[in-house]
């Protein structure tokens, strides 16, 4: 499958105090690609039935992004859930082709309704699975 992938270019309130991009603004990055990714490729009908939640990240920095540049992220979906629970990659890639960070997070389906957790439907990860 081929990653959903989103431009990010670090502006002066993603920048800490040691010039580079704040870790905060690297996670609310990786959920901005979840929600775009989850947006963009279920159905009308999902979208509206059901809500996404993070339940962990796991983080690797390799390099850092400084005032003004510009970083191309990709995601994709490596395994079917488990449960409730689905497993998303992402990196991001500075404008030489590194990786400068990528996440493994994983994501619990949410009935929006009742806001109690599901097993993920098979017609629900089908679009995202390899």
């Amino acid at each position: 499958m081929t990653p959903f992938t989103l431009q990010f270019t670090a502006t002066a309130a993603d920048i800490d105090e040691l010039g580079h991009v704040n870790n905060a603004v690297w996670v609310r990055w990786i959920q901005d690609m979840a929600t775009a990714h989850w947006n963009a490729t279920a159905a009308p009908e999902h979208i509206a039935a059901y809500i996404w939640v993070v339940t962990r990240h796991e983080i690797d920095y390799r390099g850092n992004v400084a005032l003004g540049e510009r970083v191309t992220a990709r995601t994709w979906i490596e395994k079917p859930p488990r449960g409730a629970q689905f497993d998303r990659r992402v990196e991001f890639v500075n404008a030489g082709g590194k990786v400068i960070v990528s996440a493994n997070t994983t994501w619990a389906l949410l009935d929006r309704a009742s806001g109690r957790l599901m097993r993920v439907p098979a017609e629900v990860a089908a679009p995202f699975l390899p």
